[in-house]
């Protein structure tokens, strides 16, 4: 016969199997999901840049070193933004993190500026405006999507 212990136990088991298996399938999920994102992306800008088969290696060679250090930035940013420490800092510290904040964004803004010259040397000025352009399309309708999933 079974005592009550032996079937907790077993109960207690089974709980935390399954929730270790849901955590695993979204975990799952969501590296899919930002995959399709960032399959997504490539097609568009592929698609919008007409680039040719001698501009496409190099350009994506240069756009995921750029794009890495761009998100890491970005990250950096809404990291600083959202530090929930922030409602009990002094003036002092508030202005410290607001500093910092704009530092991080002037870095963007040179990160930029470094790979524009990177970017005309594999590509047109034309195709560089409408890499931008594309970028600014591909996320508008990405968060056009997340807003209306959301709601």
């Amino acid at each position: 016969m079974v005592n009550f212990t032996t079937m907790r136990y077993v109960w207690i088991g089974w709980l935390v199997s399954l929730f270790l298996m849901t955590q695993v399938a979204n975990a799952q999920n969501e590296l899919n999901g930002r995959q399709k994102i960032e399959s997504a992306k490539i097609g568009l800008i592929t698609n919008r840049l007409n680039l040719t088969p001698d501009q496409a290696p190099q350009f994506w060679a240069v756009y995921n070193e750029y794009n890495a250090k761009k998100q890491e930035l970005n990250r950096r940013v809404r990291q600083l933004n959202n530090e929930p420490s922030r409602s009990n800092l002094n003036n002092n510290q508030l202005l410290d993190g607001l500093r910092e904040v704009n530092a991080t964004k002037q870095k963007i803004a040179d990160l930029d500026e470094e790979y524009m010259s990177r970017f005309l040397k594999v590509i047109s000025p034309a195709q560089l405006a409408e890499l931008y352009k594309t970028e600014q399309m591909f996320n508008n309708m990405l968060l056009k999507r997340l807003n209306n999933q959301g709601n």
